[in-house]
């Protein structure tokens, strides 16, 4: 058996396990607390004592410090959204924009550390970017299949090869 093969049976096992909607709503729902987590901590840890020195920290890099409220809103509220899938593709849409504004205001210096940090930002709007275009799964505050008819939704349950998450569509003219 040659490698492509056992890539293939590998690739192929795994698409026939998340296929499966208990599978798959659990994998979302882990995903949406992975995404969270960042956010509502790091939310979190800029009030009280950390707020002056994260002023302090934006302040340097030449973003006004009153804006530490809307980035505190952005990142409790937004994580919370995200992780009870409340207005999930909107949500990830501004926190994917969020992470590419502060990661080059914030992160882009020539310090490996920086630069690590920076990365960090562009994977988590990667990760954000794929909330915005798929949502947040059955199992949320959206409920995905909300918009779909009944036809449609006997048919997403039916077929098990489809994606489990279908994008609302629309008619066109």
């Amino acid at each position: 058996m040659s490698n492509t093969n056992i890539f293939k049976q590998f690739n192929g096992t795994i698409a026939n396990l998340v296929n499966k909607p208990a599978v798959s709503a659990t994998l979302v729902i882990i995903a949406r607390l992975l995404a969270a987590t960042i956010f509502i901590v790091a939310g979190y840890g800029k009030l009280g004592a950390g707020y002056a020195g994260t002023q302090a920290y934006m302040a340097s890099a030449g973003v006004p410090g009153a804006l530490l409220p809307l980035v505190i809103a952005l990142e409790i509220g937004g994580g919370l959204a995200l992780l009870f899938g409340f207005q999930t593709r909107l949500v990830a849409f501004l926190l994917a924009g969020f992470c590419i504004i502060s990661g080059i205001l914030f992160h882009s210096g020539t310090d490996q550390m920086q630069q690590i940090m920076f990365m960090k930002n562009l994977a988590m709007a990667g990760g954000l970017l794929g909330f915005a275009v798929f949502g947040a799964g059955r199992l949320s505050l959206d409920g995905e299949t909300r918009g779909l008819d009944e036809e449609a939704r006997t048919q997403s349950s039916k077929n098990e090869a489809s994606y489990p998450y279908p994008i609302k569509q629309t008619a066109t003219r």
